[in-house]
């Protein structure tokens, strides 16, 4: 009997065998949880991605910035599960022009684009698969830590700041259903959305030198497992919070390159994203 025995879990963000949401999804069903999984723009790709799970598991369609995927969202869910006991958010974009470069030289148009899809999606898929979430349950979104500007995040770390809030607000309003809202923050994990953003290495290696547990950005079962414990019913009273999954890299103070000074470059970031990502 696992941490997950009996309980229906929708995992949104699996975009390859490297996503934190894919490994979130494994260790759950490792965990006794029964899985319903979404997918944009690639159904294809999440189906076979389902396949190589522990068990199969059945994908639904679902784009987070559209309302009518998220007002059919509980119907299609609920063809395969009677209820939902927990909701991964692992959903984040950010245009080319909103990472790296300077921060004044991003459109409004990519600003809103990166909020709708990375800070208030959270809010609209909760909306959307609340019907289904009846009694005691368990928000978990993926995020970076918020608590200070890192080089070239740029929009995206507003964005996850912004996400942290919604959290909060979330838990304030869910609280009297049972619902727990909560955030993690994770140390930097090679994934497909991680290449998107500039100076990335040098993140990682700052990361790796800095924490005291030690970071390896090629395990993302250290995240993973952190969701499912969140996911679970071991966390009763937790809600509302950022819970850290970076080795302790958030905490230790450093003139290293943890807290260098961003690049202001005026080069913005090259790498175009065809897909939502995982983790960003």
């Amino acid at each position: 009997m696992g941490i997950l025995a009996g309980r229906n879990l929708l995992i949104t963000g699996v975009v390859s065998s490297a996503s934190l949401a894919y490994h979130t999804a494994r260790i759950a069903q490792e965990e006794g949880a029964r899985i319903v999984l979404t997918s944009h723009r690639r159904p294809a790709l999440v189906e076979y991605l389902a396949e190589s799970l522990p068990q199969h598991c059945p994908v639904v369609p679902l784009d987070v910035t559209d309302g009518q995927d998220l007002a059919a969202l509980a119907d299609r869910v609920g063809e395969h599960v009677p209820g939902v006991d927990g909701v991964l958010h692992s959903v984040a974009y950010a245009p080319p022009r909103a990472l790296g470069g300077h921060i004044l030289h991003t459109s409004w148009a990519d600003v809103a684009t990166t909020l709708h899809t990375s800070a208030y999606s959270l809010a609209a898929l909760t909306e959307a698969i609340l019907p289904l979430m009846n009694g005691r349950g368990s928000i978990v979104s993926l995020g970076f830590d918020a608590s200070v500007a890192w080089p070239g995040y740029n929009w995206m770390g507003i964005a996850k700041a912004a996400l942290e809030s919604c959290v909060r607000y979330l838990a304030r309003d869910l609280g009297h259903r049972g619902i727990r809202v909560n955030l993690v923050a994770a140390g930097p994990v090679r994934t497909l959305a991680a290449s998107a953003v500039p100076q990335f290495e040098a993140l990682e290696s700052a990361f790796v030198s800095q924490a005291p547990l030690g970071w390896s950005p090629d395990n993302p079962d250290t995240v993973a497992r952190t969701c499912v414990a969140l996911l679970s019913s071991w966390l009763p009273a937790t809600t509302g919070s950022v819970i850290y999954a970076d080795g302790g890299a958030h905490m230790v103070g450093t003139a290293g390159s943890l807290s260098s000074p961003c690049d202001q470059s005026e080069t913005a970031s090259t790498f175009t994203p065809t897909t939502w990502a995982d983790y960003t």
